[in-house]
């Protein structure tokens, strides 16, 4: 049997009243992006014909993020928090005449790869009625238990509550993912009771229903770290490091030289090609791209910016939005970047503020140059042309340009543009007092000591 077409339904209906927060709990973040984002890109690497997010708990800002991660997303909202099986069924109306299977995931489980609802596509495929994932627990505390059958398949789920000694010792658990054929799904729910101590409606129990009806339920194992769920600030927190260590195994086996990889931390999105050299104390936040070769050197904080083949960076620098870093560049130490073009082999050595420029190929950027871009109101930009030398301590004020092969002079407040060649200096002459540094630091000292006495 092929594998059917797909549809997914993602339940992100949770008040996470544990997490203790006004935000919705599926927007929390890992690794930059709400965990709904995770759960979503997973989703669509599955190729679904359809996904289907059911909301509840703060539907209004929920329904808005599905929007922008994903704007084919439908929706759907399960008005009462009525348990796992009433949330699927809010997504009948949507899935109404689906062909193929259905398979459930859960906005505050991020870490599931899209490898292993391949697996539990091909499960399907190979003839099981529902396939249910599961995974071996280190600590079983708090999960339902996967009770098999003599022949291997799952015969029923037991809540811990309702377990005796001898279900509680079972370490296969429950994730709640799973995947079945569309219309036996619902047609399952639709038998679900809510005759329990919370009086809710159980996903769970459609895996003794089907087995009453003869469907066969397999189990596809995956690691316990897949699975995890996020209902606390200390769930979040644990999510947030199991991210981490996967991004950082797949970049040291991508080619990614990480001196130090557990203090480096990495966006869902960081691409960082062969050879790159990342130090120590390295954060990555959303958006950011660096090409192979290159070096970002330790404690630099970088967001939405490119960094160039052989570009060098920091230790210390901060790349804020719209920084693209040219091939074989060198930006230093306490240098903040944002909204800036800096071209080829040009040098920020260290303590600039560069933003909204143009710098051109081999220009040099000297200590504490500012681009004074902002006039309370409007953002302007600078244009510094290739190979232009900016003295130390100099401040451009936009909109303004220094051209090709310019100079300013250290100190320099450039308020008008500079042409090609040019030398500009802008600072009040030097005037020298013979003798007074002397005489006004007696007069100080007499001055102390007087008072001391």
């Amino acid at each position: 049997m092929g594998q059917s077409a797909l549809s997914i339904i993602v339940l992100a209906a949770g008040a996470g009243t544990r997490m203790r927060s006004a935000l919705p709990k599926v927007l929390h973040r890992i690794g930059g992006a709400p965990m709904l984002q995770h759960v979503l890109a997973t989703a669509a690497a599955a190729r679904p014909s359809a996904t289907v997010v059911v909301t509840g708990h703060g539907a209004m800002e929920v329904e808005a993020a599905a929007r922008r991660i994903d704007a084919g997303v439908q929706l759907a909202r399960q008005e009462e928090p009525r348990g796992t099986a009433d949330a699927v069924r809010a997504a009948a109306d949507a899935l109404a005449g689906a062909a193929g299977d259905t398979l459930v995931l859960y906005g505050d489980a991020p870490l599931i790869q899209a490898e292993t609802l391949m697996e539990m596509q091909a499960a399907r495929a190979a003839g099981a009625d529902i396939v249910v994932l599961g995974f071996e627990a280190a600590d079983p505390t708090g999960y339902g238990r996967l009770i098999l059958g003599e022949d291997g398949t799952l015969s029923r789920i037991v809540e811990e509550r309702e377990a005796d000694a001898e279900t509680r010792a079972v370490r296969l658990c429950n994730s709640g993912v799973l995947i079945a054929g569309t219309e036996t799904l619902f047609d399952l729910i639709a038998a679900v009771r809510d005759d329990n101590a919370k009086k809710e409606f159980y996903l769970t129990d459609i895996i003794e229903i089907g087995a009453s009806h003869g469907l066969r339920t397999q189990v596809v194992i995956c690691p316990e770290a897949e699975t995890l769920g996020v209902n606390s600030r200390a769930d979040l927190a644990v999510a947030e490091a199991a991210f981490q260590a996967r991004v950082r195994d797949a970049m040291l086996a991508a080619g990614v030289t990480l001196t130090a990889p557990e203090t480096v931390f990495f966006a869902h999105d960081t691409a960082i090609g062969e050879d790159a050299v990342i130090g120590p104390h390295v954060v990555f936040g959303p958006g950011v791209q660096v090409a192979r070769g290159a070096e970002i050197r330790a404690f630099c904080h970088l967001e939405h910016c490119a960094i160039a083949e052989g570009a060098t960076v920091g230790p210390f620098a901060r790349f804020r939005g719209g920084a693209d870093i040219g091939r074989d560049a060198k930006i230093g130490n306490f240098v903040e970047i944002k909204g800036s073009d800096i071209g080829q082999g040009a040098k920020i050595g260290h303590l600039s503020y560069v933003g909204d420029a143009t710098v051109g190929e081999e220009a040099n950027i000297g200590a504490g140059t500012i681009t004074c871009n902002y006039d309370g109101v409007f953002k302007h930009r600078t244009e510094i042309g290739a190979r232009a030398f900016i003295g130390s301590n100099s401040a451009l004020v936009a909109p303004v340009r220094v051209g090709e092969e310019a100079m300013t002079g250290s100190g320099s407040v450039i308020t008008q543009d500079v042409p090609d060649g040019d030398l500009a200096i802008a600072r009040g002459r030097q005037s020298n007092k013979p003798g007074l540094a002397r005489r006004l630091m007696a007069r100080l000292r007499a001055m102390k000591q007087g008072k001391a006495g």
